[in-house]
């Protein structure tokens, strides 16, 4: 990648919460690191055809996903979706010529922080009130451990996307 590499590595004697909070800190980074220096077309491009995604579309999912699990589980907040609907449930990954990274990055940093502080006050074994769809509640520390999950899943996808933009590869 041409970008400075601006993440903290995650600790590797961390408490578990600690370490928790760090390997996911750290994934959110790598995405923001995957879209540094290019341009709002190059964002909405999805080169790996038939595919549609795309690495503002990755962006606004995972806007979606923090909303999702931190907001709407954890701290059951009616939260409606911000991308996706009933009548588009993959409405995050349809980006268009009006879709900008500054509002999408503006709206993911957004959920961050919101997530953050959803997730301060509660200890990793506190359990949502809002259950899944097979009626399971879910600890802090499942939905940690989810969104690393999630973030790195998608961060392989955004190597792939990006070094087909640019060419550029890393970390």
């Amino acid at each position: 990648m041409t970008t400075t590499d601006l993440r903290t590595e995650p600790s590797t004697v961390a408490g578990e919460r600690a370490m928790l909070e760090g390997f996911l800190d750290y994934h959110r980074e790598t995405l923001a690191m995957k879209c540094a220096g290019l341009d709002d077309a190059q964002l909405r491009r999805a080169p790996l055809s038939p595919s549609e995604l795309s690495l503002l579309g990755l962006v606004r999912h995972l806007a979606d996903v923090e909303r999702h699990w931190f907001r709407r589980v954890l701290a059951d907040e009616q939260a409606p979706p911000l991308y996706y609907s009933e009548a588009d449930p993959d409405g995050e990954f349809h980006v268009g010529e009006q879709d900008t990274w500054d509002e999408a990055h503006a709206t993911w940093r957004a959920e961050i922080a919101k997530a953050r502080e959803a997730a301060a006050s509660r200890t990793l074994d506190d359990v949502s009130t809002r259950k899944g769809q097979a009626g399971e509640p879910f600890s802090l520390r499942w939905i940690y451990t989810h969104m690393i999950e999630e973030y790195a899943r998608h961060n392989g996808h955004a190597d792939l996307i990006r070094e087909q933009i640019d060419g550029a590869t890393g970390e």
